[in-house]
């Protein structure tokens, strides 16, 4: 059966997850739960770094170069001439390349934030148990290695 650590304040169960983590306990086995976001805990149970901004990245860069192209292609599909400017001018194009760049890039952010999050799933959000703004830290039981022979 597991066993649940609770905590009411971030230094004790600070303190508490790098004294386990010191005697030994794989950070696999550990899960742990906390009211808000603490970068101590990922730096810890050393986790990789979230991949999030490489979707805000991409979907900015791709929003730019739509929104330019869009712009310009469609300036070159129906050019009018006027006064000798020239018909695809850059300095109004880069305006919609980056207002389509804040467009994109939150967007894309959003969906990879419900992809990583692996939302929605209704079942996930619904917990048996409420525990307020308690830190916790659960330790699973160790799986026993199999000892019998092929």
């Amino acid at each position: 059966m597991p066993r649940q650590l609770f905590f009411d304040d971030q230094q004790t169960f600070l303190q508490q997850l790098e004294q386990l983590l010191k005697d030994g306990v794989p950070s696999e086995q550990l899960d742990v739960r906390t009211p808000y976001h603490l970068s101590e805990v990922e730096s810890l149970l050393g986790q990789a770094p979230s991949k999030l901004p490489l979707f805000a990245l991409g979907g900015a860069l791709a929003g730019f170069g739509g929104g330019f192209l869009m712009a310009a292609l469609t300036s070159l599909d129906w050019p009018i001439v006027t006064g000798g400017k020239p018909i695809v001018a850059v300095p109004p194009f880069l305006l919609i390349g980056y207002l389509m760049t804040i467009l994109i890039g939150s967007l894309a952010s959003f969906a990879g934030f419900l992809l990583l999050a692996r939302m929605p799933r209704i079942d996930a959000l619904v917990e048996e148990q409420d525990f307020d703004a308690r830190f916790i830290i659960t330790i699973a039981d160790e799986v026993a290695p199999c000892t019998t022979q092929n």
